[in-house]
């Protein structure tokens, strides 16, 4: 990414994971309209986004393996927008530009096909496997705002998927800007040579056990990174470590992105696995036995230089961390909404709560 004060992150409020079934285009759909008429899209684009989803829906419903289409909220300080998240586990597409192509409907139901989908849609990714799946990320602005989105997009993104049977989740991400100042003694020992330049903080939370008490934990672990004033990894976590002692206390991760320094640093307690992904590279980032809110020792942050053209995959053990990058080529190459899309389908399971984020194009 260019200059420094150009690093973005959107907050994402999920709202739903529809499984596909004969009844799914029509509830994806009422949901769409639904949400884009309450964050103030106008009439006309309300309907642009119900139509998008809608067929995307409806791809999923008549071709896909085990597909599944999350609605959700974009917001930065003063917008709000619709993004939709597909991921199915095939047949994929050796041609995504042919499918993308006019007239090349998919679903043979609208006639619009993807190609109308990626026009409507003011920021669209998507990434095709052969024999293992398709992710297509799609979002949705007001008119007015989207010059704004589209020349910055964001660093970071991530998804989350309750355990089958419920509603509610355990895991949750959050991630923000630091935009950089002489180091704050309250936000622990500051690292060798401790960066006054703009940083990323992300952090993961995988709240214990599953259901809305899980739920609950990690909802006080957004809060609480939100809302502290520590910079640095090991600051935040004992302020979550405090936000989590009236709930069932979780696994958390977190870390800090420098792109001036070029490097990363990464604390963690509990199961929360820290990958930092380059073009040749695969770098594994240990966390410390514990559990935040609970038994939290000693800490202790590892740093790690920052290749070009890598990212930071974070993510619970609701994924296996048996995933091979090799197996998804060209992942690197997308948005961070589709690599965690690819990343849940290559490795989620459902026998568990299961999030991921990911931080790419912020160095």
């Amino acid at each position: 990414m260019g200059t420094m004060t150009a690093l973005r992150v959107l907050d994402c409020e999920d709202i739903a994971w529809f499984r596909a079934d004969p009844e799914m285009p029509s509830a994806a759909r009422g949901a769409a309209a639904t949400l884009a008429r309450r964050i103030g899209l106008e009439g006309y684009r309300a309907s642009e986004v119900a139509l998008a989803v809608t067929e995307a829906a409806t791809n999923l419903q008549r071709h896909a393996t085990d597909g599944a289409l999350l609605l959700r909220v974009l917001r930065t300080p003063d917008r709000a927008g619709v993004e939709f998240v597909t991921v199915d586990s095939g047949p994929g597409m050796a041609d995504v530009d042919a499918a993308l192509a006019d007239g090349t409907s998919t679903a043979g139901t609208l006639g619009i096909g993807l190609g109308a989908v990626a026009r409507l849609a003011d920021v669209f990714d998507i990434h095709s496997v052969p024999g293992r799946g398709t992710v297509i990320a799609a979002q949705f602005w007001a008119r007015e705002a989207v010059a704004e989105m589209a020349g910055k997009p964001s660093v970071a993104s991530g998804l989350t998927r309750p355990i089958s049977g419920e509603t509610t989740c355990g895991d949750a991400w959050a991630v923000r800007v630091d935009h950089g100042a002489d180091h704050d003694p309250r936000s622990g020992p500051a690292p060798s040579t401790a960066s006054p330049e703009p940083a990323i903080l992300v952090m993961l939370c995988d709240g214990l056990g599953h259901g809305p008490m899980a739920a609950l934990a990690g909802e006080a672990a957004v809060k609480a990174f939100r809302g502290s004033a520590a910079r640095h990894p090991e600051g935040l976590l004992r302020d979550i470590h405090t936000a989590l002692r009236g709930t069932r206390g979780g696994a958390v991760a977190v870390a800090r992105i420098e792109p001036a320094a070029q490097r990363l640093l990464y604390c963690g307690i509990g199961n929360v696995s820290g990958v930092l992904l380059g073009p040749d590279s695969r770098n594994g980032l240990l966390s410390a036995p514990g559990i935040v809110g609970q038994q939290m020792r000693s800490l202790r942050t590892f740093e790690l230089p920052l290749k070009p053209g890598g990212a930071l995959v974070m993510h619970s053990d609701g994924l296996t961390e048996r995933w091979k990058a090799d197996d998804v080529p060209g992942l690197l190459r997308h948005t961070p909404a589709v690599m965690a899309g690819q990343l849940l389908r290559e490795a989620g399971v459902r026998r568990d709560d299961a999030g991921i984020v990911v931080v790419k194009g912020a160095w």
